[in-house]
């Protein structure tokens, strides 16, 4: 595991505490479940924007919220009952990128099918988030992302940020986001020396964060987020 200096590790804590504030993630995913958890939603309406806000999260953030504002105004800002009416937008025009109509009517169908016997998509935990929801195959070598993205969002407690909504996982369990900018400020942070942006690398980072932030390893993403803004 990398060493850090006692500089670094303290400036990544000082940039951990200014950033985990809802003011630096107004035009971010994280703005549609929170938005719906604001509104008094149900666990399942927030669980859904968090599936499709994560779903949506590459590229530019403006764009991004652009598109899940279309996809949450065609489902009248009532996901669940979208989700549970079965009846969906299905065609091959983008809803954001190279995401069709087509996928989102796909994750419908599946969360359709899982939340008939379910209530939560906690349970689930990351692999089967994304076999049985994302409907994607099995690979020991994937970073899940999105997926690490989205149980971030639902997990994390005593964050201004995050939602803290599901109990029953632990905050200690989670894995470190890893998309080619996490990589990049964590390569250039001294926080891993490996070139490949897979699940080794994302756990080799978590477990730097790990000692930094016992419990919560996951502090240090507005950690990498402070790092972002201050050497942009």
């Amino acid at each position: 595991m990398p060493q850090l200096s006692d500089s670094l590790r303290q400036q990544l804590i000082d940039w951990a505490v200014k950033y985990d504030d809802p003011v630096y993630f107004s035009v971010d995913p994280i703005a549609f479940p929170r938005e719906f958890l604001s509104r008094g939603a149900s666990l399942q309406d927030i669980e859904i924007s968090a599936v499709f806000a994560a779903h949506f999260a590459w590229g530019r953030r403006a764009m991004i919220v652009r598109d899940c504002e279309r996809l949450f105004d065609f489902m009248e800002w009532k996901p669940y009952e979208y989700v549970m009416a079965g009846c969906y937008r299905d065609d091959p025009a983008s809803i954001h990128r190279t995401v069709k109509w087509s996928d989102t009517a796909r994750i419908c169908r599946a969360l359709r099918e899982y939340y008939i016997e379910n209530e939560s998509l906690e349970t689930l935990g990351e692999e089967g988030i994304r076999e049985r929801i994302y409907l994607q195959k099995p690979d020991p070598k994937a970073p899940n992302k999105k997926i690490n993205m989205l149980r971030r969002w639902m997990v994390r407690r005593s964050s201004k940020v995050d939602l803290g909504l599901w109990k029953n996982s632990s905050p200690a369990d989670l894995i470190i986001p890893l998309d080619v900018h996490v990589h990049t400020q964590a390569t250039n942070l001294g926080l891993t020396l490996r070139k490949s942006r897979d699940r080794t690398t994302a756990l080799e980072i978590t477990d730097v964060f790990r000692e930094i932030f016992p419990g919560d390893p996951l502090r240090g993403d507005f950690a990498l987020f402070g790092y972002g803004v201050n050497n942009a």
